[in-house]
């Protein structure tokens, strides 16, 4: 492709350093799974309920950031390919401000909304 598309690469290096730094905050914070709260050696219902509520809130928030990632680099394999900003689906341009709102944007309006309207459907 002819346009010039180093802005948003610019701004996909920049979102991908942030999720990884978020990434290892959060592994830096977990608790380790060897500790106990004090007391019973067996921990407490309700803290061991919260521990679980934490770590399943934790797990999730780590497959939404990996999900994340993910995605933006399959936009920096489209670049190296030379088919950034071309759609997955049906090989057409995906509309500039589309890649401006979100640079790590695979398919083009039409096909998004066929694979959501399918999504619905099953």
């Amino acid at each position: 492709m002819t346009e010039n598309f180093e802005e948003l690469r610019s701004r996909l290096e920049s979102e991908r350093e942030r999720l990884n730094r978020e990434l290892e905050q959060l592994k830096a914070n977990a608790p380790g799974t060897d500790e106990r709260r004090e007391g019973s050696p067996f921990g407490k219902r309700e803290e061991e309920a919260t521990e679980t509520a934490e770590l399943e809130t934790r797990l999730e928030m780590e497959r939404r950031i990996r999900e994340e990632l993910n995605t933006i680099e399959h936009a920096f394999e489209k670049f190296e390919k030379g088919t950034y900003g071309l759609c997955d689906l049906c090989g057409k341009p995906i509309a500039r401000p589309r890649l401006e709102a979100l640079p790590q944007a695979s398919l083009c309006l039409d096909c998004k909304a066929s694979q959501a309207k399918n999504a619905k459907a099953k």
